[in-house]
Order: C-alpha cells, then structure tokens, then sequence
C-alpha cells in the first residue's frame, strides 16, 4: 500500500499569496502544467484511485492526472476541502499573519478540527486495499501528513507529490518527490 499525496497545482490566488481556504478558484496556466508534471511523475506506478478535493483546484489537478493513468478510479470526498480560514479569506497572506499571528482567524474552522479530520480521512484512505493518490489542499495535507507521521511537515509546494508509506509494521514515513 502507498499513498500518493499531491497539492493542486497553482492558482491566480495562490500566485497572490492570498489565503485561498475554501473559496473555489481554479487553476492557472501554471498550475495545469504542474498538474501535468506530478501526473508524469505518478505515471511510473500503478494506482487503483484518485480521491480528490471537491474544490475545482483540485478536482482539475485529479483530472489531469487521471488523464495519464490507465485504470485509477476518481472519487470526491467532501472531508478533503480545505480548512475554512473565516474573514482571512481571500485576505494577502502577510496581512493575515501579522493579525493573526496564532492563526485564530475570527469564524475560521479551528485549526484542531482541520487537523482531526485531516487524520481521519487521510487514514480510512490509507486503509484501503491497493495504491491510493490524494489531492487536496496545503494546510489540510501538512496537518494531516503531521498527524499521521507525528512529525513536522514543511509546507507542501504547489503541484507538489509526497508518498506516504509504512516504515515497519505500523509506522508512516512522509516522502517528497517534486
């Protein structure tokens, strides 16, 4: 069992560095093509699905990447959407940082909620029989690969794929690829 797990590719919002939680903006012409490029690099596997965010950023990453996978199956799950960054949202990233410091956005999702289902999703996903790729979001990976590997996770680039594998019997090791 391995899981695949990749950051849509790039947004006008994410050039920006706008906080972009759950407001569903789709893909540059960049991110297409970083889209592409982890397509290319998970191409050399065989996967059995692609379970994907239901916000077009990453329903379009999912697609792309289905396109050079010959037989993987592509489902939506809603617990994969991004954390929900309240009056942040859309907000430039700096400005949101230097008030919320914390990041205790006022009417976010608090970050333990995100972090929790993160855990869960990501771990039903990786107790499924065969090869698994997940698309989603930065922080709801980063929190998640966290969770489950109870380790720090730099930030997950753009179009960015990281494996997930089990180091031993129960342990789960983070790998990044691109």
């Amino acid at each position: 069992m391995t899981v695949a797990l990749v950051r849509h590719g790039r947004t006008a919002w994410n050039l920006a560095r706008r906080m972009q939680g759950r407001a569903d903006i789709p893909l540059d012409a960049h991110g297409r093509a970083q889209a592409e490029s982890a397509a290319e690099l998970l191409s050399r596997a065989t996967w059995d699905r692609i379970v994907t965010s239901p916000l077009r950023r990453a329903s379009e990453t999912a697609s792309l990447i289905r396109m050079k996978l010959a037989h993987a199956e592509v489902t939506t799950d809603e617990r994969l959407i991004e954390r929900d960054y309240g009056v942040a949202e859309g907000m430039a990233v700096s400005e949101a940082r230097e008030r919320w410091p914390e990041s205790d956005y006022p009417d976010a999702e608090p970050l333990n909620e995100t972090t929790e289902r993160a855990r869960r999703v990501l771990t039903r996903i990786e107790r499924l029989e065969g090869n698994s790729i997940i698309v989603a979001h930065g922080t709801l990976l980063r929190v998640g690969v966290e969770a489950l590997t109870d380790g720090t996770c730099p930030r997950i680039l753009n179009g960015q794929v990281v494996l997930l594998e089990r180091d031993g019997a129960e342990a789960l090791v983070a790998r990044f690829l691109s």
